[in-house]
């Protein structure tokens, strides 16, 4: 009888030690399902990037915390959502989203209050600050669409993230220090501030919330940069070349 207890736990320690690397996988491959059915930027990635991509994408998944209010919190968001965090900073491996513990998906537009009903409802995304720091809010359908063929320009998660990446040096501000080495500092601004004149003026294919202030800027041409860069090198090659610097990436050239 003394042989058998440690015979067991021998065989469920084996047992355990075995299954677990099958559950991962299982796990990994459905990520990888979503993200070759939903997710451009993946699919254009070379063959040797994608299991970096969907590892990060499972890490984020495993150290943040996804939940909804009043929305139905499917695999397919808890994927997006983490591709859209990966996307902005792929080129920078061992990135960490220091600043953010919870994504809320609400299954709408929501207002102030952070209330998702009544006839004042039209924010689809934010960084949450104060009582809310370390959280993200984001709707439902504006992660679905962004990711959708009929999204235009936009990406609403890959705005908020890029936000956060913004926020990593203390300050919103349209100038990441993380990402905006000094020697780049003159000349984004000068970009920044040239464009924001055109979308002011009408003269400007981009979304005229990025004319808000510099971070929506920010914000704005990254959703722009990532979704449609093809467009964006077109149309605006100087600031299309120092994202290219800043993100240390260039999206438009994967698409050849």
């Amino acid at each position: 009888m003394a042989f058998v207890i440690p015979i067991a736990i021998f065989a469920l320690l084996f047992w355990w030690f075995y299954r677990k690397p099958k559950t991962q996988s299982k796990h990994q491959a459905t990520i990888t399902g979503i993200l070759e059915s939903n997710v451009s930027y993946y699919q254009q990635l070379r063959a040797e990037d994608k299991p970096r991509f969907v590892k990060e994408v499972s890490e984020f998944m495993d150290s943040v915390t996804i939940e909804g209010v009043g929305a139905k919190v499917e695999i397919l968001d808890k994927v997006l959502i983490a591709a859209s965090a990966v996307i902005p900073i792929f080129s920078f491996p061992g990135w960490r989203y220091r600043n953010l513990t919870n994504v809320i998906l609400y299954p709408d537009t929501f207002d102030e209050k952070y209330q998702f009903e009544g006839d004042r409802r039209n924010i689809l995304g934010m960084v949450g600050s104060g009582p809310l720091n370390g959280q993200m809010l984001l709707s439902q359908s504006a992660l679905r669409h962004g990711f959708s063929e009929h999204n235009g320009k936009s990406n609403t998660a890959i705005h908020e993230f890029v936000h956060l990446v913004d926020k990593t040096d203390g300050a919103v501000d349209g100038m990441p220090e993380s990402l905006l080495r000094n020697s780049y500092s003159i000349p984004w601004l000068k970009v920044m501030h040239e464009e924001i004149k055109r979308i002011e003026t009408g003269e400007s294919d981009i979304n005229p919330y990025a004319a808000m202030n510099q971070s929506e800027f920010l914000a704005v041409v990254s959703e722009y940069f990532f979704v449609k860069p093809d467009t964006m090198k077109e149309h605006h090659p100087e600031l299309y070349a120092l994202l290219s610097k800043m993100f240390k990436q260039d999206p438009n050239a994967a698409m050849q």
